[in-house]
């Protein structure tokens, strides 16, 4: 038996101490059994619904949910809503209604162009009813195709079959709503930001991805949260406005419908503005693909959310949808009992309504459009006679559907507008928290309001209960004047683990103090070349402070090859070069190292030995992911030590960089996120104190200070 525990012993020994000062906690070759070492999240995957188990939880969950909608779509602040300059021209007359002309400015320069549907006869204010078309634009044609989907039962007239988008419109307007059909961009009218890039770019384009000129899914945009899909959201916004100005529109009566990626925009839309009154997204609610295009994914989109769970928050106002052959195959038993068990919940289980009709492929078709119609008819107040039918009409001329002409000329379109529009965009964002700042009494909470929301919603993760992390004990040395201790801690929501090795002083009587140590190679970073604590962590060990860190994901022995990523993983599923496509799905490789650093740091406070404070040091390249972490940790840290090395998230080009980090320059770049420690206790090293920092922390009549090094900042 003693020679079974010696063994043991020595095998433990051998286990966690290796060669160059390198503790080990696992066996050599062995990674951590973390879920994230596995595939990337894509849009393929499933993403189901679970429904909170009470109204509380699920209020929680929406607001949560809508701040992230807000900040991934790049409306937090929400942009200036700057005059539309409306225009409404080219009347063309059909049986029982009209059709219009319209565009107007969703940004200064930049339009929105679509058709105005309006019923021909009758006074007074109107319902409304906004629809954004989906791929195949609003003048999407069928063409030779219609002879076999009328046969196919798809259609049933052969004219305004062609062209099912219209179909809607008209008979909307027939049956009495002012009806609005505008551009997504890149289609018909809206080439400002042509097809090539808001629809179907392939490859990173290098000479729009500097900070000082700078395109759509670049990393500079996407750390403004600048995406297709946020203008395009915007401008649905904006659509609701112009909508929302007609005098003949009732603006209590406002509903939204549109089909495949106009669906897309149907659930965001809703999500987000609480003026429709119903909605029919068709095409898009499933639990299974999310949404194939650039223009419907967008960074922190869909990271731990989908489709299904963003339509939910329309919820408790009445939607409905079809399911089809497509991925929406599977909605009657994956998605709509989910919705059903939410709206008997907080409303009425009948406001919620789904059918699928398995023969027919991807479409929003007349069998579909006729349940939109009496989905509209009630709860639009429409009081028509059911069934409703829809009419055929004569389809439009080119001349008649066609926004720009001799008096109404097209805009600027293509790479210079694209990069004038997001700096225009940036300059308003930065104004707009400029302002709020200025004007606020209590700027520490006003920036906490804007700056730290949003890091919230990026980080998406705050400091864990004892109940979420273990510990599992792998080793404990005795070494001279310390103990050298080797774990494992569990994060167990996210099935993580992190390999992990502390000291605790025995030459010197433990003051309460414990020094959370990150660096940016690990725990390794805590030795020197001789194996043992380097000078800074010596230092404390003699003043009676303990000191722990961790290989945070992909460091030390989250590395097979035991080389440091230069890169991060991006998702594989298509070779489409869209930032989106990862980092939409997961969290990126910088904010999945604040969430270990927010699990050492909740372990630490949460420890049985009865912590009194909490020193948290951000050294060799660490010092930003530790910034942020205290941001998030607020109190619980009583003191941060920050060596920034100059970083700004501002030079950084790539997306694959291993410290991208979405919306980090939208937000105060790395002098923001160190503003957002206030008015807890701050030492930066690396640089002076930035001033906005100081700013904060003057305002804050806080403490702040900068020191040569980390050791002198002790």
């Amino acid at each position: 038996m003693k020679a079974a525990q010696g063994f043991a012993c020595a095998l433990a020994c051998l286990l966690t101490v290796s060669v160059f000062g390198q503790t080990r906690v696992y066996q050599e070759g062995k990674l951590p059994n973390d879920s994230r070492l596995g595939e990337l999240r894509h849009l393929n995957n499933y993403f189901p619904f679970a429904v909170p188990d009470s109204t509380e939880k699920w209020e929680a969950r929406r607001d949560q949910l809508r701040m992230r909608l807000k900040v991934a779509l790049g409306l937090w602040p929400e942009p200036a809503k700057t005059p539309l300059n409306a225009k409404i021209y080219g009347k063309t007359v059909r049986d029982g209604f009209t059709i219009e002309k319209v565009y107007f400015e969703s940004f200064p320069g930049h339009f929105v162009s679509g058709l105005l549907f309006r019923p021909e006869a009758g006074d007074g204010k109107r319902p409304a009813v906004l629809t954004p078309h989906g791929h195949g634009g609003r003048m999407q044609d069928h063409g030779d195709k219609i002879g076999s989907l009328i046969d196919n039962g798809d259609e049933k007239y052969e004219n305004s079959g062609r062209f099912p988008k219209l179909a809607r419109c008209a008979q909307l307007a027939r049956m009495g709503c002012v009806t609005f059909i505008y551009d997504m961009e890149g289609y018909v009218d809206s080439l400002q930001i042509p097809m090539e890039v808001s629809h179907r770019l392939n490859d990173r384009r290098p000479d729009l991805e500097s900070p000082a000129r700078w395109g759509f899914f670049s990393a500079q945009a996407e750390m403004r949260m600048q995406s297709i899909m946020g203008v395009q959201t915007w401008n649905s916004i904006r659509a609701l406005d112009f909508l929302q100005s007609l005098p003949d529109v009732d603006d209590k009566r406002i509903g939204i419908t549109g089909g495949s990626g106009g669906g897309t925009q149907t659930i965001l839309l809703g999500a987000l503005d609480a003026r429709p009154i119903v909605s029919f997204p068709q095409g898009m609610v499933s639990t299974s693909m999310q949404g194939g295009c650039p223009c419907e994914n967008c960074s922190l989109l869909r990271v731990d959310t989908g489709n299904v769970e963003l339509t939910a928050l329309f919820a408790p106002r009445p939607i409905a949808m079809t399911g089809a052959n497509d991925w929406t195959k599977e909605i009657q038993t994956k998605g709509y009992p989910e919705l059903q068990q939410l709206y008997k919940m907080v409303g009425d289980q009948d406001d919620v309504f789904c059918v699928s009709y398995l023969n027919f492929g991807h479409n929003y078709n007349y069998v579909t459009r006729r349940h939109m119609y009496h989905w509209f008819n009630k709860y639009l107040g429409l009081g028509l006679d059911e069934p409703i039918v829809e009419q055929d009409w004569k389809p439009l001329t080119k001349e008649e559907y066609t926004v720009w002409d001799d008096e109404h000329p097209a805009p600027e379109a293509g790479v210079p507008h694209e990069v004038k529009l997001l700096r225009a965009i940036d300059q308003d964002s930065n104004r707009q928290i400029a302002k709020a700042l200025r004007s606020a009494e209590n700027k520490v909470e006003a920036l906490q309001g804007l700056h730290g929301e949003a890091l919230k919603a990026v980080v998406g993760r705050g400091l864990s209960s004892a109940d979420e992390i273990s510990r599992e004990k792998v080793g404990k040395m005795e070494r001279d004047g310390y103990l050298e201790f080797t774990d494992i801690l569990r994060y167990g929501p996210g099935k993580e683990e992190l390999p992990v090795a502390s000291f605790f002083p025995t030459k010197t009587k433990w003051t309460g103090t414990v020094v959370v140590w990150a660096d940016g190679d690990g725990k390794s970073g805590m030795y020197g070349d001789d194996g043992k604590p380097n000078r800074e962590v010596a230092t404390l060990l003699d003043a009676g402070v303990s000191v722990i860190g961790a290989d945070l994901y992909y460091q030390g022995e989250f590395l097979a090859d035991g080389k440091s990523l230069e890169s991060q993983r991006l998702a594989t599923t298509t070779s489409r070069k869209i930032p989106a496509y990862t980092y939409g799905y997961n969290d990126s490789l910088f904010v999945q190292r604040v969430h270990d650093l927010l699990t050492l740091i909740s372990f630490v406070a949460n420890d049985e030995h009865g912590t009194k404070n909490v020193v948290l040091v951000g050294a060799n390249g660490a010092g930003p992911i530790a910034a942020t972490a205290r941001a998030i940790a607020g109190e619980a840290v009583q003191t941060a030590i920050v060596d920034t090395q100059g970083f700004r998230f501002g030079a950084i080009t790539q997306y694959g960089d291993v410290n991208f980090l979405p919306g980090a320059i939208k937000y105060g770049d790395l002098p923001g996120i160190l503003a957002l420690n206030a008015p807890h206790r701050l030492i930066i090293v690396g640089e002076e104190i930035p001033a906005f920092t100081k700013a904060i922390y003057d305002a804050a009549d806080a403490r702040v200070k900068a020191a040569k090094s980390i050791y002198d900042a002790f």
